[in-house]
């Protein structure tokens, strides 16, 4: 059984929205405003031209002025982050491009200081260690937020699961080789699946590491949110991989005993599916 990717969390959307929208960008001139407070405003309504136009590099000059002259507005640092990301061009793994992600990351990370629970900085700066294919600095990233407990246990829950598929998927990429699975019939002559055990013995270990630190991943989230369908659904799949792994080392009780856990997890998976689908949250 293919584990479920999930994607939401590590793609970010950039919409650069009109500054008179923004909530740092009031839509009409106070009188208290300062002159140099008009003039940030002016630069801020000419960056958001430029990156309509697609001009990112001219958006992020107007931005930064913005905050020269304003260090106290509270969109600018936004405004900024999302230019220099805007420059940035996924795949593209050339020296200078790398060196665009990372200052953008930079100009993310600055929004945190100010405001820690900035989704979208989150988000974007996750986005960007995807793009880059930074494993270790992504899954630090995640980490910090599941482990905060600043943040409410839904959203930790989401980061504990983004972070045990990802431990699935490792271990997965071991078991579903086509040179450690072979096939049977039984004497109801259906098809069974088995697994062999890999010749190298550091690639099991790895496999099991992947999967056993993915389950304790998990528990970790169905306990901070027992409604998280996604990530009863990687218990699930997690457990099978343990079934799997078990059954390469031979130890036949205890992939009896991961099967039936598997089972009662997609049984309370598919309970949660129900429940959601009789329920729908309505949007505003």
């Amino acid at each position: 059984m293919k584990p479920i990717l999930i994607t939401p969390f590590l793609v970010l959307a950039l919409l650069f929205t009109v500054a008179a929208q923004d909530s740092g960008l009031p839509s009409i001139q106070r009188p208290e405003l300062t002159t140099a407070q008009r003039e940030a405003m002016e630069e801020l309504n000419l960056a958001t031209q430029s990156y309509r136009e697609g001009k990112f590099a001219e958006a992020q000059l107007h931005s930064e002025k913005a905050l020269a002259l304003d260090p106290s507005n509270k969109t600018a640092p936004l405004f900024i982050a999302r230019t220099i990301h805007a420059q940035y061009k996924p795949g593209d793994q050339s020296e200078a491009n790398v060196a665009k992600a990372r200052e953008a990351i930079s100009a993310y990370q600055t929004i945190l200081v100010q405001n820690s629970h900035n989704e979208e900085a989150y988000k974007a700066i996750a986005s960007l260690y995807a793009a880059l294919k930074d494993e270790e600095l992504l899954r630090e990233w995640i980490f910090r937020r599941a482990i905060d407990p600043t943040f409410p246990d839904e959203e930790r829950a989401e980061a504990y699961t983004v972070l045990a598929s990802k431990a699935c998927d490792c271990s997965y990429k071991t078991t579903e080789t086509s040179s450690q699975k072979f096939t049977t019939i039984d004497h109801n002559n259906r098809v069974e699946v088995h697994y062999n055990k890999p010749s190298d013995p550091a690639e099991f270990k790895k496999a099991q590491r992947c999967a056993t630190e993915g389950l304790e991943m998990v528990e970790v989230a169905t306990t901070l949110d027992p409604n998280n369908e996604a990530a009863w659904s990687y218990k699930t799949n997690l457990l099978l991989e343990l079934a799997k792994l078990s059954e390469m080392d031979h130890d036949l009780q205890l992939k009896i005993e991961y099967t039936n856990q598997s089972n009662a997890a997609q049984r309370t998976t598919a309970e949660i599916w129900k429940r959601k689908a009789s329920n729908p949250v309505s949007k505003p």
